[in-house]
C-alpha cells in the first residue's frame, strides 16, 4: 500500500512527490521529476501507472541503505563477526587463518 510517510522512486529511478493516497476509486496523486522538471502523475493503489504492463513509471519504495565495517575472524570450518579489528583479534584462537575487513553497503530488508 502507497503511503504518504514512506519515499518512493519510479523504476527508472525519477524522484517522486506523493500528495494524495486517498483519490477516487484508490488512485494515488503525486509528481515525478522530469527533465523539465516536477510533472503531476496519478498512479493507482498499488503504484502503477495505471497500465496493464510493467511500466518505468511504477512505484518503487525507498528504503534506507546501511553501511557498516564488520571484521571476519576466519577458520579452516567457521567465521565469526565482530563489529572492530580489535574486538576480533582479542577472540581469536589460535587457528585462526585469516582476519578479514568487509565493508557492508545494504537496503533495509534486503534479503529477508
Amino acid at each position: 500500500m502507497i503511503s504518504k510517510d514512506k519515499q518512493y522512486r519510479t523504476r527508472n529511478g525519477r524522484e517522486v512527490r506523493i500528495y494524495a493516497t486517498d483519490g477516487a476509486k484508490g488512485k494515488i496523486h503525486g509528481a515525478m521529476l522530469s527533465d523539465e522538471g516536477w510533472e503531476h502523475r496519478t498512479w493507482d493503489a498499488s503504484g502503477r501507472i495505471m497500465l496493464c504492463e510493467p511500466h518505468d513509471y511504477d512505484l518503487i519504495e525507498v528504503k534506507p541503505r546501511h553501511k557498516r565495517t564488520v571484521w571476519v575472524n576466519v577458520y579452516d570450518r567457521h567465521t565469526f563477526l565482530y563489529d572492530n579489528r580489535k574486538d576480533a583479534d582479542g577472540s581469536r584462537a589460535d587457528d585462526r587463518i585469516a582476519c578479514i575487513k568487509v565493508d557492508l553497503d545494504f537496503e533495509e530488508g534486503e534479503g529477508l
